[in-house]
């Protein structure tokens, strides 16, 4: 029995909601990654006579990457400190997290796939691997739309 008779519910929240806490970071994680992937791979590979990375388009796409990598560290961030000081909204900041982080992390990927182009979804590029990561963790313990929702409801219930 986990904890007292008809006391184990707020037990399993509390546990689910560290886990998306920790899922998000690792979320955040892989975003970077494919972050320094793109701008490496704009760095270096040439079109044109000239690196990609000097076209607006490309700038374009690792600059809104940056901002929605850099927004989602920040909620990753704040739904942990959240959890570790056991504050009164940690339930929110979670899945405002886990809903944030899931978005950022597959539009992360799949810009990186697009901006590699037939080598990102290839076996001889990592790009691949992220973007099935992104897809699997995107559905772990509740997609970005049933955070939202609960977002809705705990907030109609305050």
């Amino acid at each position: 029995l986990l904890g007292g008779k008809g006391e184990a519910w707020p037990i399993i929240e509390k546990v689910v909601d560290t886990a998306n806490a920790a899922l998000s970071m690792e979320m955040v994680g892989g975003a970077e990654k494919c972050l320094e992937l793109s701008v490496d791979y704009a760095k270096t590979r040439v079109a044109f006579g000239q690196p990609i990375g000097s076209y607006q388009a490309i700038k374009h796409i690792c600059a809104d990457m940056m901002l929605t990598v850099e927004s989602a560290k920040s909620v990753a961030y704040y739904a942990a400190w959240t959890l570790s000081d056991d504050l009164p909204d940690a339930a929110e900041a979670v899945s405002m997290a886990k809903a944030y982080c899931s978005d950022t992390y597959r539009d992360a990927t799949g810009d990186t796939i697009q901006l590699l182009g037939g080598i990102g979804f290839t076996w001889e590029h990592d790009a691949h691997l992220y973007f099935k990561r992104a897809r699997c963790n995107e559905h772990l313990f509740g997609d970005a739309a049933y955070h939202r929702d609960r977002l809705v409801t705990m907030k109609a219930g305050a």
